[in-house]
């Protein structure tokens, strides 16, 4: 059984998927995720760029890839995770200390990305529901998450 408190249920549009957390790699990502998962800030938030083959991108409360929560900015925490299929990873602009609730998943091996983003996770169920998010940058009538939750928390 997964530990519990690093387990994300994530709903969405489409579906709903398992995200095994990494504070082992990521500590200060992996609680910033959690918290705002537990003050219901990911519900209702789209995944607003979706690129075929590469990731589907979601945490941004405007919709559009340029917000953030209320919090400060996250300092970053590289590590030699590879980006592969599954693999939950931190967007941020160009300044490396810019990442704050923005996430994307991988859809296949996207090895450029290694040691210049933060990963914190990996889906370990329902990649075949990702799969399925509608492609666009921004998607038309984009999905969205329903709810993320802690397992613990269920």
């Amino acid at each position: 059984m997964a530990d519990a408190e690093n387990t994300l249920i994530l709903e969405t549009t489409k579906g709903s998927a398992k995200i095994e957390l990494r504070p082992d790699l990521a500590p200060g990502h992996v609680t910033r995720v959690k918290e705002l998962a537990r003050e219901g800030f990911y519900d209702g938030i789209v995944f607003h760029r979706v690129i075929d083959g590469f990731m589907a991108q979601c945490g941004c409360p405007q919709g559009n890839g340029m917000g953030g929560s209320s919090k400060p900015n996250l300092k970053a925490e590289f590590n030699s995770e590879p980006h592969v299929r599954g693999t939950c990873s931190m967007a941020r602009s160009q300044q490396p200390n810019s990442a704050n609730s923005q996430f994307f998943i991988c859809f296949g091996d996207t090895s450029f990305l290694d040691n210049q983003y933060t990963v914190w996770g990996k889906v370990t169920e329902g990649m075949d529901v990702i799969d399925q998010l509608k492609r666009g940058e921004p998607a038309q009538d984009p999905d969205a998450i329903i709810s993320i939750k802690v397992a613990a928390d269920n």
